[in-house]
């Protein structure tokens, strides 16, 4: 008489399990991931929607060269710091770099290595950054600015004698750089093209 319960328990939960599983599966369905066609209507919404990448504004107005110069001023520091650091490479503001410049320092670190110098800076801070002027060359944009920073920097030997410079020192100095962006690409970086001290 016990087997006929037992029987019939298992009877029982089988069927709930069975429940429970169409309930799922009626709740999830059994694709995984959309393995059909969009269906026309569907297609013709997917095509009113843009999904360019974000471009540069052509007008660079008011916010947009707010939003650059606060960037800029990172980039400044960046550079600067890198190319005066110790170890006479480029690491961090490579990808900050356009061709011809990264040429161009890679050239003067190479010089200050091979006469066994390096540098040590102390970078105080950027008390000024203004746009000169920013104009549209075919697809980049260029922006020149005008920087005013205060930095503490030497030239050491490697027996750690100053050959340049002043550690003890606050310097100013007195910047204008250009960047460049390609208008149509999704890369967000600026890269600094050309400078004057």
């Amino acid at each position: 008489m016990s087997y006929s319960f037992e029987y019939i328990d298992i009877i029982l939960l089988a069927m709930i399990a069975g429940f429970i599983f169409l309930r799922l599966r009626g709740i999830l369905g059994k694709k995984t991931g959309f393995e059909g066609k969009i269906s026309p209507k569907f297609e013709k919404e997917f095509q009113k929607i843009n999904i360019a990448p974000k471009q540069v504004s052509e007008n660079f107005d008011e916010a947009s060269q707010k939003e650059f110069l606060k960037g800029a001023k990172i980039a400044y520091e960046t550079i600067i710091t890198d190319f005066s650091d110790s170890d006479n490479q480029l690491i961090a503001s490579k990808p900050l770099l356009g061709k011809k410049i990264y040429d161009q320092f890679k050239e003067a670190l190479e010089d200050r290595a091979s006469k066994g110098h390096f540098a040590e800076i102390t970078f105080i801070g950027i008390k000024s950054a203004a746009i000169k002027t920013h104009k549209k060359i075919e697809d980049s944009l260029e922006v020149t600015v005008d920087f005013v920073s205060e930095i503490i920097t030497c030239i050491k030997d490697k027996d750690k004698k100053i050959v340049s410079g002043d550690i003890g020192k606050i310097k100013t100095v007195y910047d204008t750089w250009v960047f460049s962006k390609d208008i149509q690409s999704s890369n967000p970086n600026w890269l600094l093209i050309d400078t004057n001290t």
